[in-house]
């Protein structure tokens, strides 16, 4: 196990979801380009592409 902060951790766990079923989405407010305001979701757009990682209006 390697050692990580809450950012990193929860970055890695919902890259795991993605990963393991294709029905999984995260929207919301910018976090899809710009990965959240605490870059929780940073990467993942690109990775599991526009359709599942978007963002989304108050």
């Amino acid at each position: 196990m390697s050692t990580m902060n809450m950012v990193q951790a929860l970055n890695s766990a919902m890259d795991i979801s993605l990963a393991k079923d294709q029905h999984t989405l995260i929207l919301g407010e910018d976090v899809g380009y710009f990965g959240g305001v605490f870059r929780c979701t940073a990467g993942l757009q690109e990775k599991h592409g526009l359709h599942r990682v978007f963002d989304t209006p108050i």
